[in-house]
């Protein structure tokens, strides 16, 4: 156990940050999912948006590679054109 206070204080915020970032990339993840089930054009498109700018934001902070976020990306598009077809 940290025995500095600077410590006890790092230690508080590592757990609060470890939280959110879990938070922010498991709600990504199932917009992902809710994307790829979604067979409807309009409803996809509109959720594709959103997806994206998750990603993006992922990426931003370091919780995914800015090139994972590319793939991720780039084969979601693909999903969607091929929905519109």
């Amino acid at each position: 156990m940290a025995h500095h206070k600077s410590a006890i204080k790092r230690i508080r915020q590592i757990e609060t940050r470890r939280l959110r970032n879990r938070y922010q990339a498991k709600t990504t993840r199932n917009m992902v999912r809710k994307l790829r089930a979604t067979k409807d054009v309009a409803e996809a498109q509109k959720l594709y948006i959103d997806v994206i700018s998750a990603l993006d934001k992922l990426a931003k902070r370091g919780l995914i590679h800015k090139n994972n976020a590319s793939n991720k990306k780039s084969r979601l598009a693909k999903f969607v054109n091929q929905l519109s077809k």
